[in-house]
């Protein structure tokens, strides 16, 4: 019988086996997909992040491959109105790179370990037993182990098989984003964010060389932008609903929620995936050291913490009528505060 099971490969899940198997534990990890994946979900990727991810090396090795992002413009219409920098102290550095590139390095240093992904592998239940949880795949695999823990994203079926609530709402509308080559792009290391009539945003996001992320609350990312942006190869486009919830409990047993699967809030301030592996090294630290019992309180708060403070900007940025005005107002003065600069900074990015 081995010491932890893992669900879901992602971010959160590949930091929490690799923790593990660093602290000496033993450690299986599963997913429904058939490979890594070849998707740039999330791109931002915070000092705190790196640091915690520094002793198993992935760290190192993502600040090296990442854009360094030294501010942010924000532009009413296609003009701009407010620039923010990024890089005034070591806690506001934030990096950008493709959610499968800094998978990738989690994927090798959790080798190092001795420990691969067991890929095509759906959890479809488990059972707890007096002094193991028994996790089964399909009819025939099962799987014991001291404690599982489900970092299977916002539909985790460990979640749900566990009989947590999500607790919150989906709000209304769909984003777009699109993933582009650009030559031609002029903020190769800024956030360009863009205030657009009737309360809705558009922000153009660095992840590599000539590589962006278009992100917006309209139908057409690309279409949304009103400045220019030449499209050299289109990678991908989709869309999606923004939800906003949060786990009832972390913790039910021996059964242990990270991530997505335990939180889920706007991209605003790029704290999702960071969240995830922060919620993983507090959770892989705690089991080695037998003190799981307080990780729900320690790591519930932030969650929450989070989802307020994304949902504040989200608003902002969404207003119309008089609070747009009040908005612009506010913009005008803090584009002339550098103490104000800094703590919008740290509010955002944070945590």
């Amino acid at each position: 019988m081995i010491d932890v099971i893992v669900i879901g490969a992602g971010p959160t899940g590949l930091t929490v086996a690799t923790e593990l198997a660093r602290r000496g534990m033993s450690v299986r990890i599963f997913d429904k997909k058939d490979g890594p994946s070849g998707l740039s979900r999330a791109v931002g990727v915070t000092a705190r992040s790196i640091e915690l991810l520094a002793s198993c090396g992935a760290g190192p090795a993502i600040r090296a491959e990442a854009v360094r992002f030294e501010g942010m413009v924000m532009h009413h219409g296609k003009d701009p109105v407010l620039t923010l920098p990024l890089n005034f102290d070591g806690q506001s550095e934030i990096y950008g790179l493709p959610q499968d590139r800094t998978e990738a390095h989690l994927i090798d240093a959790l080798k190092a370990q001795g420990v691969t992904v067991e890929y095509m592998r759906c959890m479809t239940n488990y059972h707890l037993r007096a002094d193991h949880i028994e996790v089964e795949f399909g009819q025939h695999i099962r799987v014991q182990g001291r404690y599982l823990i489900g970092a299977d994203g916002v539909h985790s079926r460990v979640r749900a098989t566990a009989g947590i609530h999500f607790e919150g709402r989906t709000l209304p509308g769909h984003w777009s984003i699109a993933d582009v080559i650009s030559a031609d792009w002029p903020h190769r290391d800024r956030f360009a964010g863009y205030l657009l009539p009737h309360g809705d945003v558009a922000v153009v996001v660095p992840m590599a060389p000539d590589r962006y992320r278009v992100i917006a609350s309209r139908d057409d990312a690309l279409k949304a932008l009103p400045v220019p942006l030449t499209v050299d190869k289109l990678i991908r486009d989709s869309s999606f609903h923004i939800e906003v919830k949060q786990a009832e409990a972390y913790r039910k047993g021996n059964v242990f929620l990270a991530g997505d699967a335990a939180h889920a809030h706007s991209p605003v301030g790029g704290r999702g995936m960071n969240l995830g592996i922060a919620d993983a090294c507090d959770l892989a630290e705690r089991l080695a050291e037998g003190t799981q019992d307080g990780y729900e309180a320690a790591r519930h708060p932030e969650g929450h913490h989070a989802i307020q403070v994304t949902e504040r900007a989200r608003r902002m940025l969404q207003s119309r009528g008089a609070p747009k005005a009040i908005l612009m107002a506010a913009i005008g003065a803090i584009d002339h505060s550098s103490s104000a600069k800094r703590a919008i900074v740290h509010q955002l990015l944070a945590g």
